[in-house]
C-alpha cells in the first residue's frame, strides 16, 4: 500500500499494530449496553429507476415466477436477509406522490411523469396496497414516507386514516380496495429532504410546518406513529439545531442523509477506480461518525433524556451510472468497495445506538448501493446484501463495547480512515465482525476477551477475487457470473481468552464465539 509521508509518521508512531498486528479488548462482561435496534439494519425503496417495478413488482401476469406481483426470487432474498423496516416511497419522489392516484382498480390509476428520476412514466400500479401488504408478508415494519412538498395537511392526514383505521369513510374506501382490515403503520415520515428537493425550505420554515402537519396524523385503534421530522443533510448542523429548538413536541425521531461521495460533479465508476480512489471512499463513508457525533451533541443540548431518536434513513455510496443506462435511473453495479463500505459503516452504527435507532441504506434493488440487481427473469445478491446476511446476527443483539487501537491512515483527499474496523454485539453467541479495508496486507488481529474462554469459534468471510486492488472491483454480474460470495472462515486459532484472527487484504468476516 502506498503511504504518505504523514502516514509513514504515524506508523513510527503508533507502532506494530499499523504493520499487520493489533489487540482488541473485547468487554463482553460489561453490563447496562443498549441494544443494538434490529432497524438500523433498514432498507429503502423509492419509485426510482427500477427498484419497484422489475425490481419488486412485476405484477401477476409477468412470465417471471412471482407470488401475487412481487417477484419469488427477491421475496425469498429479502426474507434470508431479514430486513427490519423499509422506507417507502421515497426519496424525492415522495413528495411528488398523491396517494390516492395508488389505490383502486389499476385501470383507474392515473399516469405521472416521475420529473426527478429519468422523466419515466409511473402507472401507480405499486401503491400502498401493494406496499404495505408486500412488507405485512415479509415481517417488515413499514415506514411511510409523506408528501409535504406538494401536498396537503388533509392528504396526508387522509392517508394514515386510511391505512390504520377500523371506521369511517378512509375505512369504507380501503375495504371497497380489497382490504377490510387496517395494517399496522408505526413509522411515518413528515416530509423529505424539505432543504432540497421535498420543498427548498429553511428550517424555521419547515419547522412551523413540521408541527402543521404532525399534528393531524392521529392514532387510530390503537395503532401508534412514530412521527419522523425532515432532518439534515450531511454537515447541516444548523437544520438540526433550529428543530431540535423548535420543534420539541409530537415527534419521535429526526432523519439524517449522508452519502459516501467525494465529487457530486464526476463521482466516478462502480466497477472501474484506483487505489486512491477506494481509500477515498472508505475514508468519506467512516466520516459519517464524526458527523453523527456532532448532529448527536446538539441534539443533547435540547433533549439530554433522549426523547428524540437520530434516523439515518438514506445513505451508502452513490456513483456513476452503469453505462447505457438511464442516468436518472441511478443504477450502479456493486462490488467488494461497496461490500467494505457497508461493513465499516455498520461497525460504526452498532456503537452509536444509545441516539442512532434507525439506518436505511439506499436501496434495496437496482438503485445506488443495493442488495440486489434484477435483469429479466435473473436475479444478482450483490457484496453488500451479503455483508448485511452476514451482520443480521446484530440485530436486536445487546452492544458489546470494543477497544481497539485507534490507527488511521490519510486517503488522497485529506480524509482518515482506520486500519481495522471491529464491532460486537452478545445474543445467542457473542458475534464479533471485523473488516480490514487493506488491499495488500493481511492483518492479525488477537481478541482478548474479559473472562471468556472460547471453547468453540464459527465464522463465515467475504472477500474479492484476485488479488490488490482488482480483488476490491469483484462483483457479482448475470450469467452466473459470481466473484463475491461468503464462505465458511476458519482463520483463526483459540488460546485461553484469546481468539487470534488473521484477516486477508480487503476481507469482511463475522464470528460467532462461545
Amino acid at each position: 500500500m502506498r503511504k504518505t509521508l504523514t502516514t509513514l509518521i504515524a506508523a513510527l508512531i503508533l507502532g506494530a499494530s499499523l504493520f499487520g498486528q493489533a489487540k482488541v479488548a473485547v468487554h463482553e462482561n460489561a453490563t447496562d449496553q443498549p441494544v443494538i435496534p434490529k432497524e438500523i439494519y433498514g432498507q429503502f425503496a423509492e419509485h426510482l429507476g427500477r427498484c419497484i417495478y422489475d425490481g419488486i413488482w412485476v405484477g401477476k401476469d409477468s412470465p417471471i415466477p412471482n407470488i401475487d406481483g412481487y417477484r419469488k426470487d427477491l421475496v425469498e432474498a429479502i426474507r434470508d436477509l431479514k430486513v427490519p423496516v423499509l422506507r417507502w416511497p421515497g426519496g424525492c419522489f415522495a413528495d411528488e406522490y398523491h396517494w390516492m392516484d395508488g389505490i383502486g382498480p389499476l385501470s383507474e390509476r392515473p399516469k405521472m411523469i416521475n420529473s426527478n428520476w429519468g422523466g419515466t412514466v409511473e402507472d401507480n400500479s405499486f401503491g400502498t396496497h401493494e406496499f404495505l401488504n408486500f412488507c405485512e408478508m415479509l415481517g417488515i415494519e413499514p415506514y411511510i414516507s409523506g408528501n409535504v412538498g406538494s401536498g396537503s395537511v388533509e392528504e396526508l392526514a387522509k392517508w394514515v386514516e386510511y391505512m390504520t383505521a377500523k371506521g369511517g369513510t378512509m375505512a369504507e374506501k380501503r375495504a371497497a380496495n380489497g382490504r377490510k382490515e387496517p395494517w399496522k403503520v408505526k413509522y411515518i415520515g413528515v416530509g423529505n429532504e424539505s432543504w432540497g428537493c421535498g420543498g427548498n425550505m429553511t428550517p424555521e420554515f419547515y419547522s412551523d410546518q413540521y408541527k402543521r402537519y404532525a399534528i393531524y396524523c392521529r392514532n387510530y385503534d390503537g395503532n401508534h406513529l412514530y412521527k419522523v421530522a425532515s432532518g439534515a443533510s450531511d454537515y447541516d448542523y444548523n437544520w438540526t439545531k433550529v428543530l431540535m429548538e423548535r420543534v420539541r413536541s409530537d415527534i419521535s425521531g429526526l432523519s439524517l442523509h449522508y452519502y459516501s461521495t467525494i465529487n457530486w460533479n464526476r463521482k466516478g465508476s462502480a466497477t472501474d477506480f484506483t487505489e486512491d480512489e477506494y481509500l477515498d471512499i472508505l475514508a468519506k463513508a467512516v466520516e459519517i461518525e464524526e458527523v453523527l457525533r456532532k448532529h448527536e451533541t446538539i441534539m443533547g443540548l435540547y433533549d439530554p433524556r433522549h426523547r428524540i431518536d437520530l434516523l439515518l434513513d438514506e445513505w451508502g455510496t452513490w456513483f456513476d451510472v452503469e453505462p447505457g443506462t438511464n442516468p436518472g435511473h441511478l443504477y450502479q453495479q456493486n462490488t467488494m468497495r461497496d461490500a467494505m463500505v457497508a461493513a465499516m459503516s455498520l461497525n460504526i452504527f452498532n456503537k452509536h445506538t444509545s441516539r442512532l435507532k434507525m439506518a436505511n441504506i439506499a436501496q434495496m434493488v437496482n438503485v445506488l448501493q443495493s442488495m440486489i440487481l434484477t435483469k429479466g427473469s435473473e436475479i444478482v445478491l450483490t457484496p453488500t446484501y451479503h455483508v448485511f446476511k452476514m451482520y443480521n446476527v446484530h440485530q436486536d443483539a445487546v452492544a458489546v463495547p470494543v477497544e481497539m487501537p485507534s490507527d488511521s491512515l490519510v486517503s488522497k483527499s485529506g480524509r482518515l480512515y482506520p486500519t481495522l474496523s471491529v464491532s460486537a454485539s452478545k445474543s445467542d453467541a457473542l458475534h464479533v465482525s471485523l473488516a480490514n479495508p487493506s488491499v495488500s496486507e493481511t492483518k492479525t488481529v488477537e481478541l482478548e476477551f474479559d473472562s471468556l474462554k472460547p471453547s468453540k469459534v464459527s465464522g463465515e468471510i467475504l472477500v474479492g477475487k484476485g488479488k490488490g486492488i482488482e480483488a476490491v472491483k469483484s462483483h457479482n454480474d448475470f450469467d452466473g457470473k459470481v466473484e463475491v460470495a461468503p464462505a465458511p472462515f476458519k482463520g483463526f486459532k483459540t488460546s485461553g481468552k484469546t481468539v487470534k484472527v488473521t484477516l486477508p487484504p480487503a476481507s469482511v468476516v463475522t464470528l460467532a464465539v462461545e
